[in-house]
């Protein structure tokens, strides 16, 4: 039996619930029979996705913080596919974390959701509760723009000796003073910015390499993406995009050989549809040119329960950084990060990175 993974999650939002409602969900898989959908492996290294143990949790919302974590993850505004009602009280207290810059101002005042209310417990040491929680491993799964909160679980990890997946598009392991930082603290880190299970970024960055390796000339493309959820009101706050649009947009053209002009490329949240709740809709088009210049182009939809669509990913990441610990690794983890993020240290085709986690995996790969 291999030991308890002992995770802590900064941000009790959709994706934390889909993450702990998936470990519960799948708890009786025990062996690699039968595959389950969304992982690489049922069991990874020697890791099952039962031994993956929540020890800590924060958040700001008076509505989550001070409850258990297994009643928080379905607090609202969560509003994420239910896919296992009945998890377990495991005595995990929701504490109160410092704001920083982890909410947008207008999120308070929003018509769609005016029982929100930041606490008014005080923030806790995040440092000490990390160390007394023993935790192994924090999944910072903070809303976009909040790059100060971001840099400051960074540093509480560093701090408390806890390695950290980062699945915000705040550039932490793909910054080389961050990068050093874990590594000579022997902490392993994944980062930036999850790429879904199948997601809008995949998607269009398999396009854009179909059009490159069948010998397309690509002109221009755009991607627009609108959904319900709390991550998209949060965005409505434009300047909390920019390190968003740079990780989507980098994660697409950084798999070509040829980049599009950037006047010509066009990734970004468009709105907010209350009603969508966890829904995401994504618009792609890709417009190109064949031989002899003729015209070819592309549009797609593609629909999705988005907070699903990484917990799997998220869990699968969870063991990767569990078995470079068990081995002494510390800082990025070029293999994984690669294949589970949009903004990693160093960018591959997905399938070159898949083989380079599965070496990791096998031991193979040092990291």
């Amino acid at each position: 039996m291999a030991e308890p993974i002992k995770l802590a999650v900064a941000g009790v939002g959709n994706c934390c619930s889909s993450l702990i409602q998936g470990l519960f969900y799948y708890k009786d898989v025990d062996s690699n029979d039968e595959a389950v959908p969304g992982l690489m492996h049922n069991v990874l290294g020697s890791y099952r996705i039962s031994d993956i143990k929540p020890v800590a949790a924060f958040d700001i919302d008076t509505r989550k913080v001070g409850q258990d974590l297994s009643d928080a993850i379905f607090a609202k505004p969560n509003c994420t596919t239910v896919l296992h009602k009945d998890v377990p009280n495991f005595g995990v207290k929701v504490r109160m974390a410092p704001v920083l810059d982890g909410c947008a101002k207008h999120m308070a005042e929003h018509p769609a959701d005016k029982s929100f209310r930041i606490s008014k417990e005080p923030p806790q040491d995040i440092v000490n509760h990390l160390k007394e929680s023993g935790a192994d491993i924090l999944v910072n799964y903070m809303p976009v723009g909040s790059e100060e909160a971001t840099r400051y679980y960074a540093e509480a990890c560093l701090k408390a000796g806890v390695a950290m997946i980062n699945c915000m598009p705040a550039f932490i392991a793909s910054t080389p003073e961050w990068a050093k930082r874990f590594q000579e603290a022997k902490l392993p880190i994944i980062g930036d910015d999850i790429k879904s299970q199948l997601g809008a970024t995949i998607t269009h960055r398999m396009l854009v390499r179909l059009f490159e390796e069948r010998g397309i000339k690509i002109d221009s493309s755009y991607q627009l993406n609108v959904g319900g959820n709390t991550d998209f009101m949060n965005m409505l706050e434009r300047t909390r995009l920019k390190s968003k649009k740079i990780s989507k947009t980098q994660a697409v053209q950084s798999n070509l050989k040829k980049q599009i002009e950037p006047y010509n490329l066009h990734i970004s949240p468009s709105d907010y549809v209350p009603w969508l709740n966890d829904k995401k809709l994504c618009f792609l088009r890709i417009e190109g040119r064949k031989f002899g210049d003729v015209p070819i182009n592309i549009e797609a939809r593609l629909e999705v329960e988005d907070s699903p669509n990484s917990a799997g990913v998220v869990i699968d990441a969870v063991r990767m950084i569990k078995l470079a610990m068990d081995r002494g690794v510390g800082g990025p983890l070029i293999s994984a990060s690669a294949y589970f993020m949009k903004s990693p240290p160093e960018q591959f085709p997905d399938p070159v990175a898949r083989q380079m986690v599965e070496e990791f995996i096998k031991g193979e790969r040092e990291r």
